[in-house]
């Protein structure tokens, strides 16, 4: 029995073990027999999907240095997706719902764009502080603005992508607990109002992972 709203977003609250954060490896044991045996049509959708992922990226990288670079977007792809998609079964923990591990997921990556950036393309940096035809008195005003905007740019990826997953399974949460208050007519509307939610979950578990796989490739694109 949950002891409040938020208890099954806790690592511990199963058999006072943190083994929750488990189900982000389980991908390990499903994912490689894929490449071992005939290539059945999930194998050939998923390999279309990485493909057009692969063409937008290189897109937004340039051709020139997209040579291998999108393989870094895609798999970062691959772990936001499956996580976002593990989570939507019943009793399994949510990992992506964790600042924990979208900011791991983000720090990392824009700490080397912007170490990288710095270090090869410093006047490109100081360039990109000052849009172009920003009037000169407003220069040192928005030289403020684009510094902040850039270092908040791995707490904004982390924090969407967490507070997108924890809103969609506490609605789902907070509709199921209604269940056994409500007459068998208003349990059927609320199955399918349930199935409906769930399906909008699997869109923002998909729409979300691109988004923060898209603005990492845009972030990286901005320092060359």
């Amino acid at each position: 029995m949950m002891m409040n709203l938020f208890s099954s977003f806790d690592p511990t609250s199963n058999f006072y073990l943190s083994l929750n954060w488990l189900s982000t490896l389980i991908g390990l044991m499903i994912i490689p027999p894929m490449f071992w045996v005939i290539p059945s049509r999930i194998n050939i959708l998923w390999t279309k999907i990485i493909m057009t992922l692969h063409k937008e990226f290189k897109i937004l990288l340039g051709n020139y240095k997209s040579q291998g670079s999108t393989l870094i977007f895609i798999s970062l792809f691959s772990i936001i997706l499956f996580n976002n998609f593990i989570g939507l079964f019943p009793y399994i923990f949510t990992s992506t719902s964790h600042m924990t591990l979208t900011l791991s997921l983000a720090l990392p990556l824009w700490l080397s764009f912007m170490l990288y950036g710095w270090i090869n393309n410093t006047i490109h940096m100081f360039a990109h502080l000052v849009p172009q035809g920003t009037p000169p008195v407003l220069m040192s005003f928005m030289v403020c603005i684009e510094s902040i905007s850039n270092i908040i740019r791995p707490g904004t990826l982390a924090i969407r992508l967490s507070a997108n997953m924890i809103a969609g399974h506490l609605l789902l949460t907070l509709l199921g607990n209604t269940g056994s208050m409500l007459s068998i007519l208003m349990i059927n509307l609320l199955i399918i109002v349930q199935i409906l939610l769930l399906t909008l979950e699997m869109a923002v578990s998909m729409i979300q992972s691109y988004v923060f796989a898209i603005l990492s490739t845009l972030y990286s694109s901005e320092v060359n």
